[in-house]
């Protein structure tokens, strides 16, 4: 009987599986959630045309409460907690941490890594936070934002990876080098300008971790919406000041 030899240019397939990882993780620095406001959607959709010089002068360019509330990303009705943050977020921070890693390729991490789900259920309570940020015009006009800040936050993260060619040691080092090189939300380490939306890898009894969790779910989220507390005396000042002057001068907000 007649054997058929296999020879160095044999193509040789390997069976690949898939595993799914859960990360439980906690923000070390706050996280600020970065949603494109209602207003700059409705825009994009139906353009309003330019405003005269008499329709500009009676109303205000920003409504920090609006912004607030539009900033972060929502759950549906039935999840645990009102806030959400994009899978696309940690997948992004998890491929382009691979650009950092000795032997990881960007573009083969992103084929052969899946965060689980649309929106992850966010925990942690919201605050109002306005700062001075730069528009990405040639003269950088500057501008003032306003959204929601999330001091303490926590996430369960569910990570699904092909094996062999990647194993779960890889991914849990990828993963925790990503929560300190890459962050999620604005001002996040990716774009070298911040440290904000930094995260590690806890247990699941992790303490801290726990607490988040009971006390920053949908109530407490929904509380915070609706009656915002300011993350720090720059923004109250600015707020209040807001506030007064916009009582004062009798105008409506844009």
């Amino acid at each position: 009987m007649a054997t058929k030899k296999v020879t160095e240019d044999t193509i040789q397939i390997i069976e690949m599986e898939t595993q799914t990882v859960t990360f439980h993780v906690i923000g070390t620095t706050p996280k600020i959630c970065n949603r494109m406001p209602e207003k700059a959607w409705q825009q994009l959709l139906l353009p309003s045309g330019r405003k005269t010089a008499a329709e500009k002068a009676g109303s205000m360019k920003h409504d920090p409460l609006v912004e607030y509330r539009s900033s972060p990303y929502r759950m549906s009705s039935g999840a645990v907690t009102e806030l959400a943050v994009l899978a696309t977020q940690f997948k992004g921070a998890l491929r382009n941490a691979a650009l950092d890693m000795p032997g990881a390729k960007k573009s083969q991490i992103g084929r052969l890594t899946y965060v689980e789900g649309e929106r992850i259920e966010l925990y942690g309570v919201p605050k109002i936070f306005s700062s001075i940020t730069r528009s990405a015009d040639i003269n950088k006009t500057p501008d003032v934002r306003t959204r929601a800040i999330l001091p303490k936050w926590a996430c369960k993260v569910d990570i699904t990876y092909v094996r062999p060619v990647l194993n779960h040691t890889v991914i849990s080092n990828l993963f925790a080098t990503a929560g300190i090189t890459m962050g999620v939300g604005d001002w996040r380490p990716e774009k070298g300008s911040g440290n904000y939306g930094r995260w590690k890898i806890v247990d699941a009894d992790d303490p801290e971790f726990l607490d988040i969790i009971k006390n920053g779910g949908r109530d407490a989220q929904l509380e915070a919406l609706e009656n915002p507390e300011a993350y720090d005396d720059e923004t109250e000042e600015l707020l209040s000041w807001f506030n007064a002057e916009t009582k004062r001068r009798g105008l409506k907000v844009a």
